[in-house]
């Protein structure tokens, strides 16, 4: 049985995933911002199967520190963090001004950073643990219309290769999971660009990204196999998985895209492994296990 602590517990996957882990036995914490609050109903519902809610606004330094320190008091130890929080855009990327795209960082890429720096200390004491961190298929190929959140997706990916080799030797795992679109409230919390004379210059094209979007959604429901749960299903697997098994990268896609992103995973595994053993440090790419 793991001790699990995971964000974003309010959310659609969120709250999926956090039922399939309590569901197999795995102690959970989840974390979520305002849970007496705006996110009552969602916390009420996992403290009713057993889940620990703990308070993190991922955004925040102290509230990292403080609801990660929480949850590890709560559940005795820690064993697995999952990084779930993180909102997605949709619209022409020149709408988005420069402090709507540094909260779109701070959130998705700087939040899974706060995250890690909080509980890596534990993770590496005990020289054993795993880290997953939710991308997209959009941290591997852009779209349009989904430019920044695209970007920050690219950076998570590669800070997340980047923590794996760090911390490899020390017993620590780091993954990603990459899903495709799925018919959820992500849809719904879509940020859109902002600045609307900046998109007025555009003309008619400027009701392409809406457009787009319609029909994504109806595609979606016209496509049942994309299912939500089948996102917490791959987070369940990673979970129950043992160490020095878990693939670096799992993608979860029914409409046609995951063939494409894993050729791209797959040449770059070959083309990284190939550079850390011009330089010598391939050992890292394998994870030390006790």
């Amino acid at each position: 049985m793991a001790k699990v602590l995971m964000t974003g517990g309010n959310g659609a996957f969120g709250g999926l995933a956090a039922r399939a882990v309590l569901g197999a036995g795995h102690q959970l914490a989840a974390a979520m911002r305002d849970p007496g609050g705006r996110n009552a109903q969602p916390a009420a519902a996992l403290r009713a199967l057993g889940a620990t809610v703990v308070e993190i606004d991922v955004t925040d330094d102290g509230s990292v520190a403080k609801g990660s320190a929480d949850a590890i008091e709560a559940l005795g130890g820690l064993d697995i963090l999952v990084n779930i929080a993180g909102v997605g855009t949709h619209g022409l990327s020149e709408g988005y001004g420069s402090a709507q795209l540094s909260r779109l960082f701070d959130l998705n890429v700087i939040g899974v950073h706060r995250m890690m720096r909080a509980v890596l200390p534990t993770l590496r004491r005990q020289q054993a643990g795993l880290v997953i961190n939710i991308s997209s298929l959009l941290g591997r190929l852009s779209l349009p219309f989904y430019g920044p959140y695209s970007a920050t997706k690219f950076a998570l990916e590669s800070l997340s290769d980047t923590y794996r080799a760090e911390v490899s030797q020390f017993g620590v795992d780091v993954v990603l999971l990459e899903p495709g679109g799925f018919k959820t409230t992500w849809i719904e919390a879509l940020v859109h660009p902002e600045d609307t004379a900046r998109l007025a210059e555009y003309g008619a094209f400027a009701e392409a990204p809406a457009q787009t979007l319609a029909q994504v959604e109806a595609m979606l429901d016209a496509k049942p196999e994309q299912d939500p749960a089948k996102v917490a299903e791959a987070i369940l697997a990673l979970v129950d998985a043992p160490a020095g098994a878990r693939p670096q990268r799992t993608t979860v896609d029914f409409i046609g895209m995951a063939q494409s992103v894993e050729m791209i995973n797959g040449a770059a595994m070959q083309a990284t492994t190939g550079v850390y053993q011009a330089f010598g440090c391939d050992d890292l790419l394998t994870l030390k296990v006790r």
